[in-house]
């Protein structure tokens, strides 16, 4: 098997190289130098040339605030971009999988969203990347579209590096409260991804570490792995304001996964524990 993962030096495709390289899969990191996804001739031309049977697509525009600004840079990286990488895989006949996002629901309730359930983006992010798996959904049917909400890892930035470090530099900080996900470790995802390219139960997933919580409990245990003692008040999300709405239920149901074979991911609790261990040594 030869997988193909773009933006390669991102968070999620750094962990994902390192589990191909340990599971001795052949593989090509593709970053933004070596593959521009907003060119569709150069697209086609390395996947082509390297003629992967899995690419796994990583990249991504990311900054949620900035995309509203950004309208077309997000939408061409987003949407043109994940549509040049479905054709290309069409063109061989090779697998896909697609990151997303929670980003893609409204926030609205408290119940988790399950796999049917109608997407309706309340951000200019999260609209891309509904767009971006509309493209995928039109052009192939080999795909796994996958799902992820609140990733961290050891690799790249995230809330858990961003909370440690305001440690360093304050004896307290507010938190909102009142938005639910589930947290994402990108090392135990990786580890699903590789899993699941070696099967061809395609369809749609929702991946991610088992639990919910808040951005508020999810600071207090970061603060509390850490063995640093730093006040955490809880704050709602209108004391908060962001250029882009953001969803207060971003819980994902697991339960309709297609492959019920997929392993299940820790908790967050636990995957947390292995990211601190790391970063505080």
């Amino acid at each position: 098997m030869k997988v193909l993962v773009t933006g390669a030096n991102g968070q999620l495709g750094y962990d994902v190289l390192k589990r191909l390289e340990y599971e001795g899969i052949e593989y090509l990191g593709a970053d933004r130098e070596l593959l521009d996804i907003t060119n569709e001739e150069h697209v086609k031309r390395i996947i082509g040339d390297y003629y992967p049977d899995v690419v796994i697509h990583c990249a991504a525009y990311t900054w949620v605030d900035r995309a509203e600004d950004e309208k077309d840079l997000c939408y061409s990286v987003n949407v043109l971009g994940t549509k040049y990488v479905a054709e290309a895989c069409k063109n061989i006949n090779a697998k896909m999988v697609y990151i997303s996002t929670d980003y893609v629901f409204d926030g609205v309730g408290e119940t988790p969203f399950g796999i049917t359930h109608k997407p309706n983006p309340i951000n200019y992010y999260g609209e891309t990347k509904y767009k971006g798996e509309l493209e995928v959904l039109n052009i192939l049917k080999n795909y796994f579209i996958v799902r992820i909400s609140w990733v961290f890892g050891n690799h790249g930035n995230n809330f858990v590096k961003t909370m440690l470090k305001l440690a360093k530099e304050r004896d307290e900080i507010s938190v909102v409260v009142d938005q639910f996900g589930s947290p994402t470790y990108t090392y135990d995802l990786a580890e699903s991804l590789v899993e699941m390219i070696q099967s061809d139960k395609f369809g749609i997933y929702h991946v991610t570490n088992e639990g919910f919580c808040n951005w508020y409990e999810f600071a207090c245990e970061i603060f509390k792995q850490a063995g640093l003692d730093i006040i955490v008040n809880p704050i709602k999300t209108e004391e908060y304001p962001t250029k882009a709405k953001r969803p207060k239920n971003s819980r994902l149901n697991k339960t309709q996964n297609i492959g019920s074979e997929i392993t299940h991911l820790r908790s967050w609790q636990e995957a947390l524990k292995n990211m601190i261990n790391n970063e505080m040594r």
